[in-house]
């Protein structure tokens, strides 16, 4: 069965800035990723990559990019991943994230979210760990993430 997020994806990809597109229609869906300006450069099975400005509106007293910003960024993809990923007989929805803040981010900030385990097609809800590592612009992890997904089957749709 076709993913139609993934489908999405792959078509915008054939216009010039495809990718803002698609984060802007992701924002579109679920609004308080706006707050952030997320751009999704890369999303496929298994992985999603987003990219944040450092603008005034994400940072903090301190004028690095503040420590909720980056954990909106990293639910952002770790959910696009998920929604990608699954099988269209399953749902999922986050359960909780812990988070570790390595150094003070400043600049741009890029993410990438995994899977700890694969993502299968289940009769049964099981637990989905996926994994996000937030890099500044030299590379360096400014904040990892673990997020707990509980992935289900759809409930039957009725009539």
């Amino acid at each position: 069965m076709a993913n139609r997020l993934l489908d999405t994806w792959h078509r915008l990809q054939r216009w010039p800035a495809g990718d803002w597109l698609f984060s802007r229609a992701v924002c579109f869906k679920a609004p308080y990723f706006a707050t952030i300006a997320p751009r999704i450069t890369r999303l496929e099975p298994g992985r999603c990559e987003a990219t944040i400005r450092h603008r005034r509106k994400v940072t903090n007293h301190l004028g690095t990019v503040h420590a909720i910003a980056l954990c909106n960024l990293a639910e952002l993809v770790a959910g696009v991943m998920t929604d990608a990923s699954l099988p269209g007989s399953m749902r999922w929805i986050p359960r909780g994230m812990t988070v570790e803040y390595l150094k003070k981010a400043n600049g741009p900030m890029h993410a990438v979210a995994t899977p700890d385990v694969a993502l299968v097609e289940a009769a049964a809800g099981y637990d989905l760990p996926v994994g996000v590592v937030v890099r500044d612009r030299d590379g360096e992890t400014v904040f990892r993430a673990r997020i707990a997904m509980w992935v289900s089957p759809r409930p039957a749709r009725k009539g």
